[in-house]
């Protein structure tokens, strides 16, 4: 399986993606917003695009599709409950369903509501898993919900479904939001060990060459899934002072999302 992740380098710092089978050349656009570049990827790597894929239904993910649907005549595949929302969808997708790309690749289709209650990942089928998660998981971040998702929801696709998944999963993000992400991170858990350090890294990083992490390397960084850390509990406790003494995990998620809404 070859990624390509590309840059769009707009305003609102979007990833686009082709997964391409090597042996025949078929590729697969993620939320291709930036079609030129995605177009002019294929092109110059000679492939071809077959499928259009949509994690979600925000004009930031669904504006390049047409362009590049007229170009390559590729299907274009989302979350099956998103077809009032999307225009022109040929496959509706749900949980397990398999998304094959060319002879060699295959990726999993992910029910993973939050940040829209009409949100797919993709988990593909490698020896090393490789997550593509759209607006649902971030480089140290969670999606926002304020268009359409919930806060309980996007906490239920963390805690059941993404924690589980191999440590060693490649973690490929629909948004380059490392580093102020990051700083949210020391803003909740000065004592991180790791973040400080991370941070120094991609601070100043070219998107063109992303950092890709790895869901163990979210584990100790991304505060959404550090809800049993005493430090990031007392912080919030300065926040929330009403906050109970154990707070269960699905509190701490929603009152960090909460936090992060107007951080």
């Amino acid at each position: 399986m070859i990624v390509e992740q590309v840059w769009t380098a707009n305003n609102f710092r979007n990833f686009n993606y082709l997964i391409v089978c090597p042996e025949t050349g078929e590729a697969l656009a993620i939320d291709p917003l930036d079609h030129e570049k995605c177009l002019a990827a294929a092109e110059s790597n000679g492939w071809q695009i077959t499928l259009v894929l949509n994690t979600h239904e925000h004009h930031d993910h669904i504006g390049g599709n047409q362009a590049v649907i007229e170009a390559t005549g590729a299907k274009l595949l989302a979350h099956k409950n998103a077809k009032e929302k999307i225009p022109d969808m040929d496959v509706g997708l749900g949980a397990g369903d398999v998304v094959k790309v060319g002879r060699t690749v295959e990726l999993e289709s992910l029910d993973t509501p939050g940040h829209t209650m009409s949100h797919v990942c993709l988990l593909s089928r490698t020896d090393q898993p490789a997550l593509f998660c759209g607006d649902t998981l971030f480089n140290a971040g969670a999606g926002n919900c304020h268009n359409g998702g919930h806060p309980a929801e996007l906490y239920d696709t963390f805690v059941r479904q993404l924690a589980s998944l191999p440590d060693n999963t490649l973690i490929y993000p629909g948004h380059d939001y490392i580093a102020n992400n990051l700083e949210f991170t020391l803003d909740r858990e000065p004592d991180n060990p790791r973040a400080p350090e991370l941070l120094k890294q991609v601070g100043d990083q070219d998107p063109n060459d992303a950092l890709v992490s790895t869901l163990g390397l979210e584990k100790e960084i991304n505060t959404f899934f550090r809800l049993h850390n005493p430090t990031v509990i007392a912080k919030l406790r300065a926040a929330f002072p009403d906050l109970p003494d154990e707070p269960d995990e699905k509190t701490v998620f929603l009152k960090l999302r909460e936090l992060r809404n107007s951080w």
